[in-house]
């Protein structure tokens, strides 16, 4: 009996992921913990093992679809057995209808892509209606390959790798109907825009020329060469997973948080001789790999408890205040900014911290991290200091009240009794949420942190 493949929770706020690839076709044997499919949330990548062992009979949804958790994906089960939905694989033993086989009539089944629905009798399976209905497809409008004219996946496929590209506003304009779309518009690459529709039974202008139902229309843009907007060199990315929550939430952040960043420095002799010391230090202590970054993380674990309006979260009507400070590290990965969570960091000893935040961070660039450890922070850390970069304006990451960006070390002058000497000061910029965190508490947090990275070898002793 067929044994369907569940979407498992991937941690307790993830609603749906994006598929990725599937690692295993159907007509293959699984066993039990193969990788059937890898799927990636707004946060990170994840692989799907088979909860059972058999032959993948069918899947349901594709690379690149939206999958809620907890819904069937696949079906598995014996060989050539039909999953339930009533189709087997997709390149199994149904052979093609139109000039090789007749319908239960006897009559050729048409072929035509154009074929009126009314006159299309032909059943559409549970998988290829799923599939049409998520891509906007008619597939009672197609024409079936499957026994006896049935449409089945491949026939949905098949339309939609035809489908032209519609805009947001033209696919609207579609679906409310009265419009016949073009098989190339004059956006980029070839994209339907509202402008390009037809009206149905009508003659309408496409760019300089008239055309009708039937005439090609041409792709015109009035700012660009045609040959421009089809150019190799331009690379259409969509904007989806990853990098489509980063769009969402600084715009979200910039949009409903009062936003003020606060600028100082702190004197990094203490960090640069400390960071030395560790690095000429035996290998049986374990310090050589400790970074300036990890120092700062220090400083920022030991000093938040001081200031627990800084180590909060902000809901709109109330205000949380955590006693442990869970620390957020921003990580540049190839897929986006991600950022991961050292838990009770201030509990932490240097290695310590410093061997988590590593273990986050490789996790996080190989796209192994889980989504628990992306959430629950009460307070980021963002460093840019590697780039050379002297100052910048963190972003909040809500409901989070603050972030602390850090920039390079600067040769900065600075009175030391009657002389001025250049002395190394490192950048610190601290943003935070101005609806529940005044400037004066702000500042003084700034300095206070300032003063511990000044004295981080006597900090390592409390």
């Amino acid at each position: 009996m067929a044994t369907p493949i569940v979407m498992p929770k991937q941690g307790n706020t993830v609603e749906s992921v994006i598929i990725v690839d599937w690692k295993k076709q159907v007509g293959e044997s699984v066993a039990v913990d193969d990788v059937l499919c890898e799927v990636e949330t707004d946060k990170a990548t994840m692989e799907v093992p088979s909860t059972t062992a058999g032959t993948l009979l069918v899947t349901l949804f594709a690379a690149g679809d939206e999958v809620p958790v907890m819904a069937t994906i696949a079906w598995i089960g014996a060989a050539g057995e039909v999953a339930p939905g009533g189709e087997t694989d997709s390149g199994g033993e149904t052979r093609r209808q139109g000039d090789e086989e007749n319908s239960t009539s006897g009559q050729p089944i048409s072929q035509s892509p154009n074929r009126p629905i009314s006159n299309l009798q032909s059943p559409v399976s549970p998988r290829a209606r799923h599939l049409a209905e998520r891509k906007g497809v008619e597939a009672a409008a197609l024409a079936g390959s499957g026994p006896a004219g049935r449409v089945i996946e491949r026939d949905v496929q098949g339309a939609i790798a035809t489908q032209p590209k519609l805009t947001p506003v033209a696919k609207a304009m579609v679906a409310e109907g009265g419009f016949a779309v073009p098989t190339q518009g004059s956006g980029p690459g070839g994209r339907v825009t509202s402008k390009d529709l037809v009206k149905e039974g009508e003659r309408g202008r496409q760019g300089d020329k008239e055309v009708g139902a039937g005439d090609q229309p041409i792709a015109q843009s009035p700012n660009l060469p045609i040959s421009n907007l089809q150019s190799p060199k331009v690379e259409m990315i969509p904007v989806k997973g990853v990098r489509k929550v980063i769009a969402e939430r600084m715009l979200q952040s910039l949009q409903t948080t009062a936003q003020l960043t606060l600028n100082a420095s702190a004197d990094a002799r203490a960090l640069q001789a400390l960071r030395t010391r560790f690095k000429e230090s035996p290998d049986t202590l374990g310090l050589r790999g400790i970074t300036i970054n990890d120092l700062v993380l220090f400083a920022v674990a030991r000093t938040l408890p001081a200031f627990p309006g800084l180590n909060a979260l902000f809901t709109g009507a109330e205000i949380h205040q955590y006693r442990s400070v869970n620390l957020g590290i921003a990580v540049d990965t190839p897929r986006g900014l991600m950022v991961p969570v050292v838990r009770d960091a201030e509990t932490l000893s240097l290695r310590q911290l410093a061997t988590e935040a590593k273990r986050l961070a490789t996790a996080c660039q190989a796209g192994k991290i889980t989504p628990d450890e992306l959430t629950g922070g009460t307070f980021t850390v963002t460093n840019l200091g590697a780039f050379g970069v002297e100052s910048f304006t963190p972003v909040l990451n809500p409901p989070q009240v603050g972030i602390l960006g850090v920039s390079s070390i600067q040769l900065k002058p600075t009175e030391i009794g009657d002389k001025v000497k250049f002395v190394p000061h490192l950048g610190i910029s601290l943003t935070i949420n101005h609806q529940v965190v005044d400037g004066a508490p702000a500042a003084r947090f700034l300095q206070a942190l300032g003063q511990a990275i000044a004295a981080i070898d006597l900090l390592m002793t409390g």
